[in-house]
């Protein structure tokens, strides 16, 4: 992925650094729920625009399926959440990042679709 054409970088920029500011003060070790807590106050006070557990819509082969699935974080309308690359091709999202809080340092992945 070339840097200089990264899709939206300033606001990844904004949800990576919140994510490297809840894991700084936590470190590894809690559950899940502890750290979406945190993340959304970061993302509160950095002004990001979230929704937390949003529900998305998967379409297979244009129908769209009536089960609801939930997204960890919605991000700027971009999906910031585990099974990422999923999430991007059946919501046609363009960016999303995976983020690990249960290691010494904190993982992250961009990707796009």
């Amino acid at each position: 992925m070339n840097k200089n054409n990264f899709l939206y970088k300033n606001e990844c920029f904004k949800i990576i650094g919140s994510c490297m500011a809840v894991h700084s003060e936590l470190g590894c070790g809690f559950h899940e729920a502890v750290y979406q807590e945190a993340l959304e106050y970061e993302f509160e006070v950095n002004s990001i625009a979230f929704q937390r557990e949003s529900k998305i819509d998967i379409n297979y082969k244009e129908k769209l399926l009536h089960k609801n699935y939930m997204a960890d974080f919605l991000c700027f309308d971009e999906i910031h959440a585990a099974h990422i690359l999923n999430y991007l091709k059946a919501t046609k999202k363009k960016v999303g990042s995976l983020i690990n809080f249960g290691t010494n340092s904190l993982q992250y992945k961009p990707f796009t679709f």
